[in-house]
């Protein structure tokens, strides 16, 4: 017994379950048809004409992680659905969480400091300085444009 199907299918598994197996466990699938364990008439998909045989070949394959999520699967095969299968219904309660994002909150600065007179002539230094650089690069980088279109 593979790890992507449970005990409570129904019948054997033919070349086609064979490859789905595979399927399910290349991409880490469970067959939740599998899953739970219903009478006979709650797992067949399938009716041949004059209800000779009924085999279950419909499932329905979630990704392993969310399979402790589902709550019921079940086939419905009274529908009126036109058709020799029967629905498979599942219901799952999945909780969704929001990811969390860094906080981008603009640091707050504590203005009442600027009060202090010392604080205040370290601040107007410091301006000062920032600004002298900024103006000395840019004096510096009108020169090169200036050299630049002088050769």
């Amino acid at each position: 017994m593979s790890k992507s199907i449970e005990r409570y299918g129904l019948g054997t598994s033919n070349e086609r379950g064979e490859r789905m197996i595979q399927f399910c466990e290349q991409h880490d699938m469970s067959v939740i048809n599998t899953h739970f364990k219903k009478p006979k008439r709650r797992l067949y998909t399938w009716k041949s004409p004059g209800n000779v045989t009924q085999n279950q070949i419909d499932y329905l394959a979630i990704n392993s992680r969310f399979k402790n999520a589902v709550r019921k699967c079940k086939t419905y095969p009274g529908a009126d659905i036109g058709s020799d299968h029967a629905p498979v219904i599942m219901k799952i309660n999945i909780k969704l969480k929001i990811p969390r994002r860094k906080s981008t909150k603009a640091a707050k600065y504590d203005v009442s400091q600027l009060k202090n007179e010392e604080l205040q002539k370290k601040y107007a230094v410091e301006v000062k300085n920032r600004f002298e650089c900024l103006m000395l690069e840019n004096c510096t980088h009108e020169a090169n444009e200036e050299n630049v279109n002088n050769i």
